[in-house]
């Protein structure tokens, strides 16, 4: 292999087991409006070896520190029942011309107080993650969506469900 075309290739690959600061900001459950149309990619395997995905918008995630990311899920999504079974999952997401992937142990998260949403809640912590660009290419989006209609009431089911996540999230802390 040449030089030149190994230069034209040069893959940057960053491994961390905190959140990057710029990853941090965007699941601190401030600004939802501004975030919106940011989907994540969580990624499960059931019993049966199949792979399960759920879309996530910032509405439905919350990092309450540099190690850990709240999660909230419907109960009947087959991903929800395939992380109960495994306590594993995989964020994969697009964020400041990276690609994000995470690898997460995630379990219940005890004590979300008042919810009558119906939603799961689950606590992650980072097992391993990387995130991967390149110089000759700029990643742009992801997979990426406009509310619709809706935005008002989806934004205000937003905020109650992040403030639930900062409640758990800090009572599972002490």
């Amino acid at each position: 292999m040449s030089d030149s075309f190994a230069s034209a290739r040069p893959l940057e690959q960053t491994v961390f087991d905190e959140w990057p600061a710029n990853v941090r900001a965007l699941f601190d459950g401030s600004a939802l409006r501004d975030k919106a149309g940011f989907t994540a990619s969580l990624l499960s395997v059931d019993a049966n070896g199949h792979v399960r995905t759920s879309l996530l918008s910032v509405g439905e995630l919350y990092a309450p520190d540099s190690r850990t990311l709240c999660v909230a899920l419907w109960p009947q999504a087959r991903a929800t029942r395939a992380i109960a079974q495994s306590g594993r999952a995989a964020l994969s997401f697009v964020w400041d011309a990276a690609f994000y992937q995470v690898q997460l142990r995630v379990a219940p998260l005890p004590g979300v107080d008042g919810d009558d949403s119906g939603l799961v809640y689950l606590l992650g912590s980072i097992d391993t993650a990387e995130a991967q660009s390149v110089r000759y290419a700029r990643l742009t989006s992801g997979i990426m969506f406009e509310l619709q209609g809706e935005e008002s009431a989806v934004l205000e089911r937003w905020e109650r469900q992040v403030e639930r996540l900062k409640r758990a999230a800090a009572a599972s802390s002490r």
